[in-house]
């Protein structure tokens, strides 16, 4: 022909397709190609006849640059959602910023600017992080929470909740944090004493504070949590118990002997009535107010921080004791740590021989001292210095016409004589608390409520939303920086026009992030939270993605927001009884390699370790072998990752790919730099299949034999098997890192059938197609790349509705399949395999359409056409004359 190439049907020159695509040029190629010329499909539309599918991932604060947790997480959701678009879904698929909150307040302050500077400036960096990774968010749904478009509408909502009654105020005792100088929710309180996020021992201080009443929904909050099949298990059981919903029985014990008090009685709630003739103690949480009254248990009180959590010290209030209201015992009363305020009335009995938390206390506050049991085991006895904890079991005969009931007849016969008495009836306890909403810091939403001393609280006029935050108020100080200024604080009452006083306290940021969801579908809307049209039909979310320490708090307010929403009109509360996620996956934290000092424990920067042999790191300064770990990245530990230099080192495809291989979605991610190598090599083992593919004559309308050689069976045997694996990882179960592997196992059977003969290069195109669709959620700028060669210039591997399936390949009975001879013009020049059964154009299109079949019959016939095909029965032969 006297040119060196030919030209594919997609105008692309195949001499010029390089060897190995280069990263990041090809990211930065994608990527302004994609934003120029923004796909439809990309766009979710409130009014769509497709199928709607809401994939969404936890937002993030703003907090100036991403780490591999967030690329994690991004890259899953960014997987999911451009998969579900390549199957015709109309796909919402947003990002936003959780942007109000202490963190800004504080960098703020430390920097003399203003926290909106701030704010603004790493939700600026970040975007542009994202862009780099080749997320697909539909950005046209952008929202922030410290933006007065969006923060009105918050303000609106907690109005609507103040009408309902759930917003109310009240003077409580509250958690103080000292170095924040802010109050903190029972649920920011860890173990410890200490703050969730300074750090600082909590103090207890007196406020007028601003609560939701959350625990009107927690009944319903508990039971639906069994709607939830999509759901962790541990999730779920970390709800119920933060939640921590008891039936069982008040019962009031006479006591006397209380100094500085007139209480001549107190309440404990039990889930253990049939036990309640095997008392033997009272304990009161340290803040009750029979041992706030105690001097002598004044020390002990101050030192309980000091304690560990799990500690067994109590301290036996002198004088002070309880009357068993059935036995008339007199039993004596501690103050312990491990009763809570919050739980029951901060007072519970205690039963050694039925419990072990107070087996365990009673050995040590009472050595010696046997317990009292009062239940036995089925056909058993328990000795007075045992333990039976279980429910199961027949009342003793020291319990008097209790004797031989079962625990259960026997429980509901105790609560009944103790109401008879008066001193006792069934009842519910909870663990959860109504949730305090109330901050005294300034970058956060302010409440939206006037105090007049004629109308009390007033919730302003909704056509005077939103109440703006206002600007220039320094931060720093004690109390609430809102009170400082006068000209925020002056207000008139809406009801009687009088002067009245702003609230100067702003909402916990909870609350924003309690109904962000709700927003995305109708972000631009200037006139209510989201029209109920926008997501009626929608939500529940399909797939919400996000850290596990959030599987509490925020899961907990946002199925609170989510069902008030449904009561009060705001939308249909879809299919689960108005719970706002119907898919969660709590991704794994990312780790880092981390290097210490074996004689120190110092952590060590990496330019203290010498790192050129891989497999045995030393300390440059000492020479000796440092420890090495994985531990949670952070700053402190010198192990941090920047996914912007993992992008610029391995592109964006090579990241995404190595961080889903790496391990399953929900398991610690050990994250190991070398190990990318792995995954550029099958990168570029795809590329250079795809490009011989196309020198081959690429074209997937090629007719594909009604026959298959025993290899194109193989091939098309694991196309349809990663198809099939691959549509379930991400439909359902979200197995990504096999995925990968997958992926590794179908390229490198694509490359072996390259060298294979019996493979046609319909097969192979269809084979290859099929890959680099599948593949392209994954790695989208390869895929893009890919996809362009093989189907030219404009071509988009992303197209809806385009994801192959199983049924695009469908298998042949080859079970007769046997070896044949090819003879042209009486000289035998290949052998096929060939089912006998085949008549003769099926036998005849699979050896024209083989390798061998085009290099004879094709190019080396000169010119030559075929004239007659002749298969004698039987001799598993094949004749062709060429004129």
């Amino acid at each position: 022909m006297g040119r060196n190439f030919i030209r594919h049907h997609s105008g692309i020159s195949t001499a010029t397709l390089p060897d190995k695509l280069e990263y990041p040029a090809l990211d930065h190629k994608w990527r302004d190609i994609w934003e120029s010329r923004k796909r439809k499909s990309d766009v979710w539309k409130k009014e769509d006849s497709r199928p709607s599918k809401y994939v969404l991932s936890m937002f993030p604060y703003p907090s100036g640059n991403l780490h591999m947790g967030h690329v994690r997480v991004y890259t899953i959701s960014d997987v999911i959602s451009r998969f579900y678009r390549m199957r015709g879904f109309n796909v919402l698929h947003p990002m936003g910023w959780d942007s109000f909150g202490l963190p800004a307040e504080n960098a703020a302050m430390q920097r003399g600017i203003d926290p909106r500077v701030w704010t603004y400036s790493n939700i600026n960096r970040m975007r542009e992080q994202m862009r780099k990774m080749l997320v697909n968010f539909d950005w046209s749904q952008e929202l922030a929470t410290s933006s007065p478009e969006y923060y009105k509408h918050t303000q609106k909502l907690f109005i609507e909740l103040f009408k309902a009654g759930l917003a109310y105020r009240a003077e409580a005792a509250v958690n103080w944090d000292p170095v924040d100088n802010t109050v903190l929710a029972n649920e920011q309180v860890d173990a410890n004493g200490r703050s969730w996020r300074s750090g600082a021992i909590v103090e207890t201080r007196m406020l007028s504070q601003w609560f939701l009443r959350i625990t009107d929904y927690a009944e319903e909050l508990n039971a639906d949590l069994k709607k939830l099949k999509d759901w962790p298990e541990f999730v779920k059981r970390m709800q119920s118990n933060w939640i921590g919903l008891s039936e069982g029985a008040d019962i009031t014990f006479k006591i006397d002997g209380v100094q500085g008090a007139d209480v001549k009685s107190l309440t404990v709630f039990t889930t253990r009535p049939e036990t309640i003739l095997g008392v033997q103690y009272i304990a009161l949480a340290p803040s009750h107010p029979i041992v706030s009254n105690s001097m002598a248990a004044a020390d002990f009180v101050s030192n309980i921080a000091s304690l560990p959590p799990d500690s067994k010290a109590g301290f036996r209030l002198p004088g002070v004791h309880a009357i068993n209201p059935l036995s008339n015992k007199t039993i004596p009363v501690f103050t312990a740590p491990y009763v809570l305020d919050s739980y029951g009335h901060g007072a519970v009995m205690g039963v050694p021989a039925h419990d072990q938390r107070d087996f365990e206390f009673w050995a040590i506050n009472m050595p010696g001292s046997k317990t009292l049991p009062v239940v036995h085991p089925p056909g058993g006895l328990v000795s007075d210095t045992e333990c039976y904890t279980s429910k199961d079991g027949t009342m003793s005969s020291s319990t008097g016409s209790y004797s031989g009931m079962s625990s259960k007849d026997a429980a509901k016969a105790i609560v009944e004589d103790l109401a008879s008495l008066g001193v006792g009836k069934p009842t519910k306890s909870l663990r959860l608390r109504d949730w305090l909403v109330s901050r005294q810091r300034y970058w956060g939403v302010p409440i939206p409520i006037v105090h007049c001393d004629s109308c009390g609280p007033v919730p302003v006029e909704e056509s005077s939303l939103p109440i703006l935050l206002p600007e220039h108020v320094p931060p720093a100080g004690e109390g609430s920086p809102l009170a400082r200024d006068s000209q925020f604080l002056h207000a008139t009452c809406p009801k009687c026009n009088s002067s009245a006083r702003r609230d100067t306290d702003t909402m916990d940021t909870f609350v924003d992030s309690s109904w962000y969801f709700f927003r995305y579908p109708d972000a631009q809307n200037s006139t209510k939270p989201f029209d109920s049209k926008a997501v009626n039909g929608l939500l529940p979310v399909d797939l919400y993605i996000g850290g596990v320490e959030h599987a509490i708090l925020h899961l907990l307010y946002s199925r609170f927001f989510s069902k008030f929403l449904a009561k009060a009109g705001f939308w249909d509360g879809g299919d689960l009884n108005a719970e706002p996620f119907r898919k969660l996956v709590t991704q794994g934290m990312v780790h880092g390699k981390t290097y210490t000092d074996p004689v120190t424990g110092r952590f060590l920067r990496p330019e203290e370790v010498d790192l050129s042999d891989s497999t045995s790191p030393k300390i440059i300064e000492t020479g000796s072998k440092p420890n090495v770990s994985y531990e949670k990245m952070s700053k402190s530990k010198y192990n941090g990752v920047d996914p912007d230099y993992c992008i610029s080192q391995y592109g964006a495809d090579a990241s995404r790919a190595h961080i889903l291989f790496q391990a399953p979605v929900a398991d610690v991610l050990e994250w190991e730099e070398t190990r990318i190598v792995g995954v550029q090599r099958w990168l570029t083992k795809l590329w250079r299949a795809v490009r011989t593919v196309v020198r081959r004559g690429y074209s997937t309308k090629l007719i594909i034999p009604a026959h298959l050689s025993p290899a194109e069976t193989d091939l098309i045997s694991l196309v349809r098997e990663t198809i099939a694996k691959t549509t379930v990882a991400f439909d359902s179960s979200l197995a990504l890192n096999t995925t990968i592997s997958n992926y590794t196992k179908l390229t490198n059977k694509l490359v072996d059938c390259l060298n294979d003969d019996s493979v046609s290069i319909g097969i192979l195109s269809k084979a290859t197609a099929a890959l680099v669709k599948i593949t392209a959620p994954v790695v989208p700028a390869t895929a893009a790349e890919c996809w362009q060669v093989l189907e030219g210039t404009d071509a988009d591997v992303f197209e809806s509705d385009t994801w192959p399936t199983v049924e695009d390949f469908p298998l042949h009975n080859l079970s007769k399949l046997v070896a044949h001879n090819v003879f042209i013009n009486g000289r035998r020049r290949f052998s096929i395999d060939l089912d006998e059964s085949w008549n003769e154009q099926a036998i005849t299109t699979t050896i024209l359409d083989s390798t061998q079949g085009r290099l004879w019959l094709k190019d080396r016939a000169n010119g030559k056409t075929v004239q007659k095909v002749i298969i004698p029965k039987g001799k598993r032969t094949v004749s062709f004359v060429l004129k």
